[in-house]
């Protein structure tokens, strides 16, 4: 279904930009202590010219003689002119709400809005635009300085700025347009990306600025390639517009500068909602695995935290799911092994790898008594097997069994004045929770099936912890995938991008801002839930 876009989503375009062009002359170069002395301005839209507005002010004060030498302004031609209250208002209104244009505009803004102030008006709300800025950034190879008669004579203006308002507003006006044929041809169509070009990152790669002018102002996916067609960088964005022309708006990273050095194409997805957005953007990275993506770029492999298959299970880090007790995928050896750690501090659990009697002595954590390891062949088969189902237990039910005595220790290293170990053991017990509640989440919504449910502005189809389909409210659904019957689904996500997928999907569901409309099951979790971490007894 074909949509139109919003005047939101595609920005203003500068055609129906209204633009006053404005000068003034004034006794100095500070608004604290000098006035003005001469406004002049012009006013344009969709490059037609709509009025003109000019007139001296009495300063109020002598107006020096080097200031009179350059701007030919004497006090006998400001004696009869109005006083700024006076001339203010006027100039104010003939302003309005026009994108204010101006030479070094600065300058003549700070003289406005201390007028402005001075006389109990608000600040001037208008937004600027600099053509000093504008032709450093597009035209200073061409020109031996930014000066407004130098520009002026280089685009061959009708009009000579010689210091007066009128005439220095109409230079100003002639070089404006100029340049905004310029800034066309580089894919800047839009008030808001005007604004924005003075702060360009530079030249070196701001002619790919013309790379962006396809993108809309919606939420989806982007995709950087090379002349070789690689995809070096997939980013999602609320604005796809945006966000990426903000590559090139002064972000001075290096790694950017070099991923826009080898910029040749972009490429982009656009999405119903930024959940989708999100989860687009994880399962390209993870296709794609483009080589400037360092967020949820896919590890080398997966770890998992497993009990082995054994008489006499052991707690183990595998590169594949097992059932009944498991818990990830972890992105590195380091976060599995944390995990593992955990679970020793906090159970008996065998930690040996020796066959049951196959060594003289037992093995170091039995003699220490942290662990029930069969080395010598006296563990009572019956005992482990119990200690076991308490684990899993544990998992499924009732995390307090293996959270309790990882807290306990906290506060006992604590107490002791340990606390670099506290921290560790706090740190074992922050990641052993968040891996129990991850496996929660997703054994909630694998068992919950197809879940249909609507944000404010969408609709999500998600089956069993993945993504089927987003459309917006008053959008025709899509037609819809059938579901797998009979389809097992694994204790925990089977990889790490299945595992971001599901953490956004249910992050997205508990937000609280949702409705549930339809689903196959119950989305149901264990009644204990994770108790957190507390220091104090």
């Amino acid at each position: 279904m074909l949509r139109q876009a919003s005047f939101d989503e595609m920005g203003t375009p500068l055609f129906d930009v209204a633009f006053c062009v404005l000068d003034l002359e004034t006794t100095g170069g500070s608004p604290a202590d000098c006035e003005i002395t001469e406004m002049g301005a012009v006013r344009y839209r969709r490059g037609e010219l709509e009025g003109t507005f000019q007139t001296l002010v009495n300063p109020g004060t002598a107006i020096p003689p080097m200031i009179t030498i350059l701007t030919g302004i004497t006090h006998a031609m400001v004696i009869e002119a109005p006083m700024i209250d006076e001339a203010l208002p006027a100039f104010l209104e003939f302003i309005g709400d026009a994108v204010i244009v101006g030479h070094n505009v600065r300058f003549d803004m700070s003289f406005l809005n201390a007028a402005a102030q001075r006389l109990a008006y608000d600040r001037l709300p208008n937004r600027t635009v600099d053509t000093a800025s504008l032709g450093r950034r597009l035209i200073r190879s061409e020109v031996r300085n930014l000066k407004l008669g130098t520009l002026a004579a280089h685009f061959r203006s009708p009009v000579r700025p010689n210091h007066r308002a009128l005439e220095d507003a109409k230079a100003t006006a002639h070089v404006f347009f100029e340049l905004l044929g310029r800034v066309g041809t580089m894919g800047v169509t839009t008030l808001e990306d005007l604004l924005e070009l003075p702060t360009a990152k530079g030249s070196p790669t701001y002619s790919k600025l013309s790379l962006t002018e396809g993108l809309p102002r919606r939420a989806g996916v982007y995709l950087f390639q090379d002349r070789h067609g690689e995809i070096i960088y997939v980013g999602k964005a609320t604005n796809l517009r945006t966000r990426v022309r903000s590559y090139f708006y002064g972000d001075t990273r290096r790694r950017v500068a070099n991923m826009l050095r080898q910029l040749d194409r972009i490429e982009h997805i656009v999405c119903a909602t930024e959940l989708e957005a999100a989860i687009v953007e994880v399962r390209l990275i993870h296709a794609h695995r483009p080589r400037f993506n360092r967020r949820s770029r896919p590890p080398k492999a997966d770890h998992f935290v497993c009990l082995t298959d054994e008489r006499f299970p052991r707690v183990s880090i595998t590169r594949s799911p097992r059932e009944p007790f498991c818990l990830g995928p972890f992105r590195s050896h380091r976060a599995a092994r944390t995990v593992r750690d955990a679970i020793w501090d906090a159970s008996m659990v065998r930690r040996c790898s020796g066959k049951p009697a196959s060594r003289d002595a037992t093995c170091a954590a039995a003699q220490l008594g942290v662990a029930m390891c069969p080395c010598s062949g006296s563990l009572d088969a019956g005992r482990y097997r119990e200690m076991i189902d308490h684990l899993c237990l544990a998992l499924t039910d009732d995390p307090r069994w293996l959270l309790e005595p990882l807290q306990r220790k906290v506060r006992e290293l604590a107490a002791s004045q340990r606390y670099e170990e506290a921290a560790w053991v706090r740190d074992r017990h922050a990641a052993l929770s968040r891996a129990i509640e991850r496996r929660w989440a997703w054994q909630s919504m694998a068992s919950a099936g197809r879940v249909h449910a609507e944000s404010t502005d969408a609709v999500v189809c998600i089956d069993r912890g993945r993504l089927v389909a987003a459309w917006r409210h008053g959008a025709t659904p899509p037609l819809l995938p059938t579901g797998v019957t009979g389809e097992k689904t694994p204790p925990v996500p089977p990889s790490s991008g299945a595992a971001e997928e599901a953490h956004l999907l249910w992050r997205w569901l508990t937000s609280g801002a949702i409705r549930l409309l339809e689903t196959d099951h119950p989305i149901l979790l264990p009644a204990t839930g994770v108790p957190p971490l507390t220091i104090a007894a």
